[in-house]
């Protein structure tokens, strides 16, 4: 569908406002895929866990199956656009690691959301699930954010907490630390509904052969006996995360990364005046964790903690 415009002013539209192209594209199923997108320009340096943006045109048609969509007239020809962490894949096909900076594309971690439970329809999303490879879009130049590996020395401990495609950044941090021979343990654990919204599961067996410091846990909470699912916040109240770890949580040698839903991340309210922390309930991760020593990192202008965080919800 293309919403009645001239097939000229949409060509014309996607020369204009389009600068990259799709050269590979996985599909884990229906509403989930990797995807691989190279730009027309090179790719400015930047570092694992920052994110960019993605466009495609009101004009495209949407995936089967989603939300109704009304566009006012004067939006038809506006970019819906998103901004995605990058991800990585980590393995190259030979086994070996990913050389990312001789990469001529960016990688993301998609999952397609068909409604939003509001009158406003999913914009971007029904209309990626439409790409193939070949097809063209939108990606900004500016790769951002400061949610990254800056602060981990070589030695640290590094978990990481994602829930879906909140493991995108993850993967790419990983293959940064696994490059560079970190020494500290490497902890990715994952949350999703079912255990087919895993799309890296395969990258992630290979890599725990592959690498002694580096384990990869997976939760599913929609599959199998309901009273025995279990979230990313049972592995820190059961004691299995130290288990896994090998020893007593140390806020010392330890960072912790959590990407994902907003409920599992628990972030605080910090009142200026006060300096007091008020904390969402249910009870999240990092509040689990500051009873335990570790010191979330809120940003403006506060010292850096070592519980990083980027909320990142469909």
């Amino acid at each position: 569908m293309a919403f009645n415009l001239p097939v000229e002013q949409i060509e014309e539209l996607r020369n204009t406002k389009y600068n990259a192209t799709v050269v590979e594209l996985k599909k884990a199923h229906s509403d989930l895929m990797i995807v691989r997108v190279k730009p027309d320009k090179a790719i400015r340096p930047h570092r694992a866990g920052q994110y960019t943006l993605l466009g495609l045109g009101y004009w495209e048609g949407r995936y089967p199956g989603c939300q109704e969509e009304s566009i006012p007239e004067e939006e038809l020809t506006k970019l819906a656009r998103r901004a995605y962490s990058l991800s990585s894949s980590i393995l190259a096909p030979d086994g070996s690691y990913i050389k990312a900076e001789e990469n001529d594309w960016n990688e993301f971690y998609i999952v397609l959301v068909r409604e939003t439970g509001r009158e406003i329809a999913p914009a971007l999303t029904p209309r990626l699930f439409n790409l193939e490879v070949g097809s063209r879009l939108f990606m900004g130049e500016k790769i951002t954010g400061h949610y990254n590996l800056s602060h981990v020395k070589p030695d640290d401990d590094v978990i990481f907490f994602s829930t879906g495609t909140g493991e995108a950044p993850h993967n790419y941090m990983a293959l940064e630390m696994l490059r560079n021979n970190h020494q500290g343990k490497i902890i990715s654990a994952c949350c999703v509904r079912l255990g087919k919204d895993l799309g890296y599961r395969e990258v992630h067996d290979v890599l725990m052969k592959k690498a002694p410091n580096y384990k990869y846990i997976q939760l599913t909470t929609r599959e199998g006996d309901p009273s025995k699912k279990r979230y990313l916040q049972d592995l820190v109240r059961s004691g299995e995360l130290e288990s896994i770890l090998g020893s007593k949580l140390n806020p010392a040698k330890t960072h912790v990364y959590l990407c994902g839903n907003p409920a599992m991340i628990g972030a605080p309210f910090k009142h200026l005046e006060t300096g007091v922390r008020t904390y969402p309930q249910p009870e999240g991760i990092i509040e689990l964790l500051e009873s335990r020593g570790f010191n979330a990192d809120l940003g403006h202008g506060h010292a850096p903690g070592n519980i990083h965080f980027e909320e990142y919800w469909s």
